[in-house]
């Protein structure tokens, strides 16, 4: 407290003593009075209205202009992202369509002393450079994300589906202008160019929005999810490669001309991915060392995105796909680039873009489209868009296999446009090739094809589930297998569980071959020999089974993609005959070491019930036991009751039964079938060692994975069927 104190005074002391000779100071300075302009006249207005003068002057000042801007452009930004959002559309056409709100289309047309005071002509400059700034970071970030091992995983696939979706839109994009060039953009710009950027505008996927709906609908993990998203990196690549050459023949005039511009954007790439690339690498691995990633390192990346941006400026390809380049070369370690893409990406997205949605908005005078002529053309291409797209999409990943709800849904996705169309909009509005007019209604497009993606999704979802809920009457079974005799005992489980019912079921038996150098010669005769045992199986029973084969390198997405598609009742695996142990450390007991992460692959991503059948020397003719523990194992009562009907005896292993509900379920079928069963209390796994050796032993994977805890006992049971219960979504 004294300190203090002290301190306190030592202050006042030094305020009085220098505000004294400041003063001093001052009052000295009164003898250059003389030096004064004559003509000078002192202000005669009061000092608040000197004082409003000089607010009023600041508001005029440039900086005070734009950041004035920015705040208004940032509240509208992030109200209509919400309020996207809130109606299930992304929040980046909310933010997309506050842009164009406050432009000339809504602010400029009801308000328009408020928009010439908010957005004076002469302060649009500072606002485009600002964000074209932002521009070269998003598309750094776009760069950053493209992860070429899902490209190369995908590749077959992805080329077809991206540039299905690339080239036929296009095609149609210059047929529809020669609809559009002589009425709307002869007097102001040469065919070519024109008719190319409407190509390029018609074949673009903006990669980031069909991400984010992805993310936000839980499919990035699924196969069809990572399809998506590969086909539209794929289509990022392959779009901004050729804008890059459309807009060079754009600038030179003629393609002979662009020669030069394609030839030195050749010699560019080459150099960043033989020679930047492995010198970032090398510097990455230096720095993945580290603890941080320091500013040094930071300061290098931000220059040679710089230099990169420079250099496909001065070539005549513009800065963006520059900054777009230098991120796709980045060092590929994940955690480098999830740093940086947190350091860029956030300022990109939050402060930067809205800027550019604002400057597009600005530019889009909706008005402009005034008669019905111009409203045709804006509905011909909003159909060239869709049909090119989101058709020519569709039918190619159903030539390479997809179903037609997995290929519409593709088309539908990449049939977003969003903001990577604005992109390029906006490149070939600068350059003077699209006229206003034209300009607006390529915006809309871009606003429409991608507001009706969400909707899209969720009617082709509709209309699928209704077509599978007529096939689901019928009962549908599916199961995977190895080895032949693998595939007849799998067949008898099924019968053993579904009896009679089968006899009008759809069954299919899938047999993968793993590894893609199966000579094709010997690809049929291996197909018969791997069924034959099923087939002879399905004629013993009477029953009739859709056969399937198929060579992969990509064994668990097959079996993921198989079950998805075909929806089963039941999705039954086998999983070998002995018990083998984790790996050293573990306790658990799992169904083979080699297979056990294949099925927990297909057990997470399967919504359907999923059997896994561990065949210790079960014969057919044996009792089968079911182990049920309350509530959560109601679920199999199902299969229970079933197998009774068929006459089967059955060894009931109860526990939890103090829980009303189990009982209200369990009650009436013990009362029923009480001749074929035989009850008795589960107290442990020990138990279940009762069971006879040669029999068969149900429980639900919840109960597997409690009781394989027990390591010693679960060792001497019988055959296993394991079976998890479906999931909901």
């Amino acid at each position: 407290m004294q300190r203090a104190k002290k301190n306190y005074l030592i202050y006042a002391v030094m305020l009085l003593l220098f505000g004294a000779l400041i003063y001093m100071a001052i009052e000295e300075g009164d003898r250059f009075s003389h030096h004064a302009v004559a003509s000078s006249t002192v202000a005669e207005d009061t000092p608040f209205t000197m004082f409003c003068q000089f607010v009023t002057d600041n508001l005029h000042h440039p900086l005070s202009i734009l950041l004035i801007q920015i705040i208004a452009v940032l509240l509208m930004v992030r109200l209509f992202g919400f309020l996207f959002k809130h109606i299930g559309q992304p929040g980046v056409i909310g933010e997309i369509v506050a842009g164009i709100v406050l432009g000339p289309s809504v602010l400029g047309y009801f308000f328009p002393d408020v928009f010439q005071a908010l957005f004076p002509p002469e302060s649009l400059t500072n606002l485009e450079l600002l964000s074209q700034v932002g521009l070269v970071l998003f598309m750094f970030v776009i760069g950053m994300e493209l992860d070429f091992s899902v490209l190369k995983n995908k590749i077959n696939e992805t080329l077809v589906i991206s540039h299905a979706g690339i080239l036929v839109p296009f095609f149609l994009g210059i047929v529809a202008s020669y609809w559009i060039y002589e009425e709307y953009a002869a007097a102001q710009t040469a065919f070519l160019p024109f008719a190319l950027f409407i190509g390029i505008s018609m074949s673009i996927t903006a990669f980031p929005v069909l991400a984010r709906i992805i993310q936000e609908r839980n499919m990035t993990k699924t196969s069809l999810g990572t399809l998506a998203i590969a086909s539209a990196a794929n289509d990022d690549v392959t779009a901004w490669c050729l804008l890059a050459v459309v807009i060079a023949i754009a600038k030179a005039g003629t393609f002979a001309s662009a020669l030069y511009a394609i030839g030195l954007t050749a010699l560019y790439i080459i150099i960043m991915f033989m020679v930047v690339r492995p010198f970032l690498k090398k510097v990455g691995e230096v720095y993945a060392n580290q603890e941080v990633i320091n500013k040094t390192f930071v300061a290098l990346i931000l220059l040679i995105l710089i230099i990169s941006s420079t250099l496909t400026e001065i070539i005549g390809i513009h800065a963006l796909f520059g900054a777009f380049m230098a991120g796709v070369v980045m060092p590929p370690s994940i955690g480098f680039r999830k740093v940086m893409m947190e350091k860029v990406e956030d300022i990109a997205l939050v402060f930067f873009l809205p800027l550019f949605f604002a400057f597009t908005g600005l530019r889009t005078e909706i008005g402009l489209i005034n008669s019905p002529a111009l409203w045709g053309v804006c509905l011909l291409l909003i159909t060239v868009a869709v049909a090119g797209k989101l058709g020519g999409c569709a039918v190619a990943a159903r030539l390479v296999g997809e179903s037609w709800k997995d290929s519409f849904t593709i088309g539908t996705l990449m049939n977003t446009r969003g903001l990577m169309e604005l992109v390029a909009l906006n490149i070939g509005y600068e350059m003077g090739v699209l006229p206003p007019s034209i300009f607006v209604i390529l915006v809309i497009m871009a606003l429409v094809t991608t507001f009706m993606t969400t909707p899209l999704l969720h009617l082709v979802e509709r209309i699928f589930a209704r077509r599978e809920e007529r096939l689901s009457a019928k009962l549908k079974l599916v199961f995977c297998f190895g080895r032949p005799e693998s595939g007849r005992s799998l067949l008898s489980i099924f019968f053993l569980l579904f009896g009679k019912k089968m006899k009008a079921a759809q069954v299919v038996a899938a047999h993968f071959t793993v590894g893609t150098d199966l000579n094709p010669l010997n690809a049929e005769q291996y197909a018969r020999d791997s069924f034959s045992l099923v087939d002879e199986k399905a004629s013993e029973l009477g029953l009739s089974v859709e056969n399937r084969y198929r060579v992969t390198d990509k064994l668990v997405q097959d079996m993921i993609r198989l079950a998805r598609k075909e929806r089963p009742d039941m999705f039954l695996l086998g999983a070998g005959s002995k018990y083998r142990p984790d790996t050293a450390g573990s306790n658990g007991v799992l169904w083979l070491s080699l297979f056990r992460d294949k099925i927990d692959d297909v057990m997470e991503q399967v919504k359907c019930p999923v059997a896994v059948f561990v065949n210790r020397g079960y014969s057919g003719s044996s009792p089968v036991s079911f182990v049920l523990g309350g509530v959560i194992d109601a679920f199999l009562l199902t299969y229970l009751e079933s197998m009774l009907e068929g006459g089967a005896q059955v060894h009931l292993f109860l526990f939890d039964t103090d829980d009303e509900a189990f009982r209200q379920s369990t009650d009436p079928i013990l009362a029923k079938y009480s001749s074929q069963i035989r009850t008795q209390p589960f107290s442990g796994a020990a138990n279940l060692t009762s069971a006879a050796k040669d029999g068969l032993l149900v429980m639900s994977h919840l109960s597997y994975t409690k009781l394989s805890e027990e390591e010693e006992v679960f060792r001497d049971l019988p055959s296993l069927l394991v079976i998890r219960r479906p999931k909901k979504g």
